[in-house]
């Protein structure tokens, strides 16, 4: 096969083309301390030079570590797919094992529903409430369009939202939740953002973050909650009030089932301890 670039920074450039912006973001700032802590050119790395930089990683959370391990692992799987490198060295050091967090990321319906309520602003209601019903990420909340909010029958309507992977998928809203959406649309346009920043631009996800964090302290929660979160409340309160495992599935935009399996697991309503005497 050609070589489709000649630089380790061309090879960068076309593994990030296509990326979330937040995906290119922090994968690019993981290699690059791979690189820097290498300091060697992609075609020279070994494996030890990888399980080197996973040591190196040792006091890091084991999400962080995880994370960046497995951009290393792409980069180089991305440079000798495209003839960079003669071989992938990567594919022969395995992503450290992590503890399933899931379960302390998940809110209580009430605390959930607090949070909402006790948010004044129109806006910032409208956003919590969305990025609650509908389990979207917040990337794909901050790039709705008012073109994206379409109606349907019944008084009601469904967001479209453009998710992880390119993949497109529609999320149906009830009349109530349309309703609150439509009492912030104003005058905007089809081409306006949903949520607008002061600036008038989309709304950035730091900023969600930040409506988020002040909406816990209000409700009395002392956790560091992040917009994420009322994707995973969603998920769990979804499959224990009794949806479909595959209505939610579609509706979160998980590429296998046993990815939202992963909520049945994390909040079980049975388990063999109550047939215990203890």
């Amino acid at each position: 096969m050609a070589r489709q670039a000649q630089t380790d920074t061309e090879v960068l450039e076309l593994w990030g083309h296509g990326r979330s912006p937040h995906t290119r973001r922090a994968y690019t700032h993981d290699v690059a301390a791979f690189m820097a802590w290498v300091g060697k050119p992609l075609s020279a790395v070994t494996i030890r030079d990888v399980q080197g930089f996973l040591d190196s990683l040792a006091g890091l959370a084991d999400t962080s570590r995880c994370r960046m391990l497995a951009a290393v692992k792409s980069v180089l799987s991305f440079a000798h797919k495209i003839g960079h490198i003669p071989s992938n060295v990567g594919a022969a050091v395995d992503l450290p094992k992590t503890k399933d967090k899931l379960a302390e990321h998940i809110l209580d319906e009430e605390d959930v529903l607090t949070m909402i309520h006790r948010e004044q602003k129109p806006r910032n209601h409208a956003l919590l409430r969305l990025l609650y019903v509908a389990g979207a990420r917040v990337s794909e909340i901050c790039g709705l369009r008012w073109r994206d909010v379409q109606p349907t029958a019944e008084e009601t309507g469904q967001i479209t939202v453009y998710g992880k992977g390119g993949k497109t998928r529609a999320i149906r809203l009830t009349p109530t939740r349309w309703e609150c959406l439509q009492r912030i649309r104003d005058a905007s346009g089809p081409d306006d953002p949903v949520f607008r920043s002061q600036k008038s631009g989309h709304l950035d996800p730091s900023e969600v973050a930040r409506i988020v964090r002040k909406a816990a302290r209000r409700a009395g929660i002392d956790l560091n909650v992040s917009p994420h979160w009322f994707r995973h409340a969603h998920a769990s309160h979804a499959l224990e009030r009794g949806a479909p495992i595959h209505l939610v599935q579609a509706t979160l935009g998980h590429s296998s089932v046993s990815t939202t399996g992963r909520y049945l697991h994390a909040r079980p309503t049975e388990s063999s301890a109550r047939f215990l005497m203890a």
